[in-house]
């Protein structure tokens, strides 16, 4: 199969191929007016051109564009443009430089540290969750699919066979069994109804990988790969990668059981027990660098100036850290939280009755009436953007020495006055 001879396309500067697939021929390009490199998918000219499965490949190739481009997430690669140029089909997508695929790090004898492994997943998770959200399943999760690069950004890609959940099934190409057996669900391999769950039975198979250098399944020929699939199930983790918890099993096992019931309903509680179990997963001198950097950035917040390291150390040790992505909603207008919550990076929107009303940001703070007598929240509050929180309440803060209790009452105080002082200033400037 050879390469057209490209130099542009549309808009976009063709410099050089960079990757090839099944789905077609990826260059690297250059987008002219934005200046930016991108990546451009040319779909193959013999089987576009072939008489009987010219049209549905046809189909399937911007079936990516389909799907993919009313995704808009860190974790998965971006869709800028598509479009036909003579008898050339493309996609403009993401360029992700440095990236390679997972493939390598499913070798035994190259296989990434443990903590990796856990981050990756769950970034995994979380795209996944989100595309689910949006009634994308991608049905082709695999090593080769995933791309990360050095500093752990990961980016799902080709969503060349991706189903939307929430269209008639007639209008989404292709349909059958179709993908990576290896990766299938046992809903997938056996052609049954499936939805985002055999996503995360296939992150799972990806995680056993990445963690032991091994297939759960592995099988010779492609009937027993189905039977092991459908009816056995998978060996011990800790067989092969004796630094593994348990707990860390309990997921993975989790994310490829067979029967969804069982399995996590979404990628987001997936998620959920990976960062819960990050911590125990490290080994103990990534703990405390892992601490370390909360407790570097918890100091630099206005909140905190004038407490003593020790007390900072309390409260960051006794808190909850927590993680959003754009749009997650923290607190919800009507619901009963007892919670206060400092904004450590990021920012978040406040929302009442659908109306945005104003914007917070990091060192800002928001749920003092809440804390303080655990009253129906009055508003909804939103993360513009990936956010991370520092959750407190009573119980958190009896943890605390008597002295960090005071210091943190006072300065709470005086946040709630000004917070009430504003708010006052604001009504009668109304009226």
């Amino acid at each position: 199969m050879k390469s057209p001879p490209l130099s542009r396309l549309g808009k976009y500067e063709v410099l050089r191929e960079i990757a090839r697939g099944s789905m077609g021929i990826v260059y690297l390009g250059h987008d002219m007016y934005i200046d930016r490199p991108v990546a451009i998918k040319v779909a193959h000219s013999d089987q576009l051109d072939d008489e009987e499965s010219g049209e549905r490949y046809r189909k399937m190739f911007f079936n990516e564009a389909h799907t993919a481009g009313r995704l808009t997430h860190p974790n998965v690669i971006s869709i800028y443009d598509a479009g036909v140029e003579g008898e050339i089909c493309y996609i403009v997508m993401e360029y992700v430089e440095g990236g390679q695929t997972l493939k390598p790090f499913c070798r035994s004898d190259n296989l990434l540290p443990l903590e990796r492994v856990v981050e990756i997943g769950f970034k995994c998770a979380r795209a996944l969750d989100y595309a689910h959200r949006q009634g994308v399943i991608h049905r082709d999760i695999k090593p080769t699919n995933i791309l990360v690069r050095q500093d752990l950004d990961v980016k799902l890609a080709d969503f060349s066979i991706a189903q939307l959940s929430k269209m008639d099934t007639t209008e989404t190409l292709p349909l059958g069994l179709v993908g990576s057996p290896r990766y299938m669900s046992p809903e997938q391999i056996s052609e049954e109804f499936i939805t985002g769950q055999t996503d995360i039975f296939s992150l799972g198979v990806v995680l056993f990988e990445l963690l032991t250098g091994r297939h759960p399944f592995y099988a010779d020929n492609f009937s027993r790969l189905v039977q092991k699939i459908l009816t056995e199930a998978p060996p011990r983790l800790t067989e092969f990668r004796s630094d593994a918890p348990p707990e860390l099993e309990r997921i993975v096992n989790r994310a490829m059981a067979k029967d969804r019931a069982e399995r996590y309903a979404m990628g987001g509680d997936m998620a959920a027990d990976l960062a819960r179990a990050f911590d125990r997963i490290l080994d103990q001198p990534r703990e405390n660098i892992s601490e370390q950097e909360k407790f570097g950035a918890v100091k630099q917040l206005d909140f905190f100036q004038g407490f003593p390291e020790a007390e900072i150390w309390e409260i960051v040790r006794a808190a909850q850290w927590q993680d959003y992505e754009e749009g997650a909603q923290v607190i919800v207008e009507g619901e009963l939280d007892d919670s206060f919550y400092i904004i450590v990076h990021g920012e978040v929107k406040v929302q009442k009755g659908g109306r945005e009303l104003r914007a917070l940001y990091a060192g800002d703070c928001f749920g003092e009436m809440g804390y303080l007598a655990k009253t129906r929240r009055t508003a909804t509050i939103a993360a513009s953007g990936p956010t991370s929180l520092l959750k407190l309440n009573s119980s958190v803060i009896s943890q605390a020495s008597l002295n960090c209790q005071v210091r943190f009452l006072k300065v709470f105080l005086r946040t709630l006055i000004h917070r009430l002082s504003i708010t006052t200033e604001k009504m009668v400037q109304e009226h």
